[in-house]
């Protein structure tokens, strides 16, 4: 890597939510930022573990027993085959790691296509 990398200048080049943008790779694995809003769907990852880390915002990960609540700085890591639900009230600003080609939703027919920032 050439230079170093702006997350806050990476996710002020969009807006949608839900929809994660690889600034990097690390060892097979993307580094994601994506903006939330509002209730994703309930999923699981069967062979990997999911990692949320905060930028910016409050955002609660559901869990069937219980809810993990995040702010700035704060991460979380979903161990893999466990379900949950991101919940983000107002906008929330994340970033992600998780291996290259895992679908967000746990479902390849119905996971968001990887875009490059």
């Amino acid at each position: 890597m050439a230079d170093s990398i702006s997350l806050a200048d990476k996710l002020a080049t969009f807006h949608d939510h839900w929809s994660p943008r690889t600034v990097t790779t690390f060892n097979d694995c993307d580094v994601m930022v994506v903006k939330v809003m509002g209730e994703f769907t309930w999923h699981k990852h069967d062979d990997t573990d999911d990692f949320f880390l905060v930028l910016k915002g409050r955002l609660d990960i559901e869990l069937r027993d219980r809810t993990v609540t995040l702010g700035p700085g704060e991460l979380y890591v979903v161990p893999k085959g466990v379900e949950h639900r991101p919940v983000a009230r107002e906008e929330v600003h994340l970033m992600l790691i998780e291996p290259t080609g895992t679908p967000n939703t746990g479902d390849k027919a119905t996971a968001a296509a990887r875009k490059l920032v």
